[in-house]
């Protein structure tokens, strides 16, 4: 319920469907270990495109599901977001988490920064939640010349979180990189040094070797593996259920799950997995591929990657963007790859292409490019200190002066004042919106938060519709029904759509409610929308700077008239989740800004003009 839909469906699958099969799994699978469904790329995902509160969707599932324990992903010293946040932050999302009906918390850090474990680990001890610590993994402990991420890499890490007080060991393979053979290496490995540790393993079946490696995994000792149902598994998301169900049949690892239950919930989500179609990862990826032991991209970045490359115009370019994220790994230094360090490969391989860079043409014009945001903040150290230290002297010549940081990112953040920021998230929504959850929301993501919540006071709760309504809207005639709480059903029917009020750029909808006729005034923001074309940079002219990809502009940081420098920063664009600081590659005077704060631009588009002086 989470992992399945973000690695195969760009974490779309809304509330509305994960209710219809919560109790179908609350009566036919109490033995299940855990049932994942909160955390990573769905708490934002949630408020940004569903219009939903995560929250709520966990309190739902929960009273659905009374008897399975709930596990969640929490990012470390990040929670559940891309930035470091003060102590008490992570300390009150565990226990809002537990609240609201979290048992298990699998915690990690993107680059295996144990100052970074630390803090998710004691924050989920002080909840009262169970411990499940993550060793990242990536590499190959199966080949010897693969010697940065060996086996005594991986034990040496096992045996801090061991100190540290987990409570279970999760070997997290966010890309599948796992093989038989390095599953029987790295488990037994762990099993002989620490003989009553639980160990639980999770893994992705983009090269197809899943099931193979949870059979090693049992063999060499393991206790729990991660599945998704038959239907919603496979790929870039968890090897299948019934198929390890079945594989484990008469044998001394026999699950004892129903298969014919598995067939059954499977064939629900088959059905409700065609509702999801333009969000499938199957645009380009029609079955498993073994090229991800040498990408490396993570099963829950892969569809994500795929929309951000179409966004940026680059959508027939993925199998150069795959290319270059392996490029771009290898300029980082070869780090651990999973959000958000994997964001920042991906954002810098996507930069790579859009800009035409191999990797020794990067290296020699790096004094020029203005890199993405991620990857600045990454070489500075604001997400913690990679295996084996950053590489030099791509570091120093990408930060060009900037501050670099080698403790803990959040240790020396003052802690957060909770109170001050519902009062004035009050007083700006008004008491009766913000909740003591939309508060911890704000705080993870400030701007989606505040979006949501214009959402829902404009349109009311939306996650009632249907999901095909949700989508694309009802047909003229067709009768829908909307539950908007228990017992209380609307019967509508859209009868008509009026031309387009040239004025007002509205349409007028004719419609029924429980058989009464309404009608109303509703915006048409697609036909009222500035269709104007944004002048195109000339590039034989120096002195005029283009947008390096589309995207919105965030903050323009110059004006007009401004006596600039080279490599000073003229804006922020932003596509995706995935920024840019433009900077001038020339020093100047502005003569002209194109663009303002929150404009949509393409790539290319003129956005500053120089007086080069």
């Amino acid at each position: 319920m989470r992992d399945a839909h973000q690695s195969l469906l760009a974490t779309r699958v809304r509330t509305y469907d994960l209710r219809k099969s919560s109790p179908f799994v609350a009566k036919h699978f109490p033995q299940f270990y855990s049932l994942e469904n909160w955390g990573g790329a769905t708490f934002d995902v949630c408020m940004r495109f569903l219009h939903e509160c995560p929250w709520n969707r966990l309190a739902e599932l929960r009273e659905l599901i009374p008897n399975i324990p709930f596990q969640m992903l929490l990012r470390g010293a990040n929670a559940v977001g891309y930035s470091n946040y003060s102590d008490n932050v992570i300390e009150k999302f565990c226990q809002l988490s537990v609240d609201y009906g979290i048992d298990i918390f699998r915690v990690f850090d993107s680059l295996n920064y144990l100052p970074n474990l630390k803090v998710g680990m004691e924050a989920v001890g002080k909840a009262n939640g169970v411990i499940e610590a993550a060793i990242c993994y990536t590499g190959d402990v199966s080949d010897p010349n693969r010697k940065k991420y060996d086996l005594n890499y991986y034990t040496k890490l096992v045996d801090e979180l061991v100190k540290m007080g987990t409570h279970v060991l999760a070997i997290k393979d966010m890309a599948g990189l796992l093989k038989p053979r390095a599953t029987t290496l790295l488990v037994d490995s762990i099993r002989q040094k620490h003989p009553d540790l639980p160990i639980h393993i999770h893994t992705h079946d983009t090269a197809g070797t899943g099931v193979a490696n949870y059979l090693a995994a049992f063999e060499a000792g393991a206790d729990v593996v991660d599945v998704a149902v038959d239907s919603m598994s496979g790929m870039t998301s968890q090897p299948t259920m019934g198929g390890l169900v079945a594989a484990l049949q008469n044998t001394k690892h026999d699950t004892g799950v129903d298969l014919l239950k598995v067939n059954e919930y499977s064939a629900f989500w088959e059905q409700t997995r065609l509702l999801y179609a333009p969000f499938e990862c199957t645009a380009t990826m029609k079955s498993g591929n073994a090229d991800v032991y040498v990408n490396e991209i993570p099963g829950g970045q892969y569809t994500n990657l795929q929309f951000q490359a179409f966004s940026l115009g680059l959508g027939t370019q993925f199998e150069d963007v795959k290319r270059a994220y392996t490029e771009a790994n290898k300029l980082l230094g070869d780090i651990v790859k999973v959000t958000p360090s994997s964001k920042i490969v991906g954002d810098l391989a996507q930069f790579m292409v859009q800009n035409k860079l191999s990797s020794k043409e990067l290296v020699e014009r790096v004094d020029d490019l203005s890199f993405p945001s991620s990857v600045i903040e990454y070489m500075q150290g604001l997400i913690g200190q990679p295996p084996g230290g950053f590489p030099e002297p791509l570091r120093t010549k990408i930060l060009k002066g900037k501050e670099k940081y080698d403790e803990r990112p959040g240790s020396s953040l003052e802690p957060l004042d909770f109170k001050k920021i519902e009062n004035e998230l009050k007083k700006k929504f008004g008491e009766e919106e913000i909740q003591e959850c939309d508060v911890m929301s704000y705080v993870m993501f400030p701007k989606v938060l505040e979006e949501y919540i214009e959402f829902r006071k404009s349109y009311g709760p939306v996650d009632c519709y249907e999901t095909r309504i949700f989508f694309v809207g009802p047909k003229l005639g067709e009768p829908i029904e909307i539950e908007i709480e228990h017992g209380k059903t609307l019967h509508i029917v859209v009868l008509a759509i009026s031309d387009l009020l040239r004025q007002s750029g509205e349409r007028e909808v004719f419609f029924q409610v429980n058989g009464q006729l309404r009608s109303m005034k509703v915006k048409d923001t697609a036909a009222s929308k500035d269709h104007k074309v944004h002048p195109k940079v000339d590039k034989n002219k120096k002195e005029q700077i283009g947008a390096p990809m589309p995207g919105q502009v965030l903050d323009v940081k110059v004006k007009e008239g401004d006596q600039i420098e080279k490599g000073q920063t003229l804006l922020v664009l932003s596509a995706m989740k995935m920024e840019t600081v433009v900077k001038s590659t020339l020093s100047g005077k502005i003569k002209k800004v194109h663009v303002t704060s929150g404009q949509q631009v393409q790539g290319d588009d003129l956005i500053i003009e120089l007086e080069l002086t």
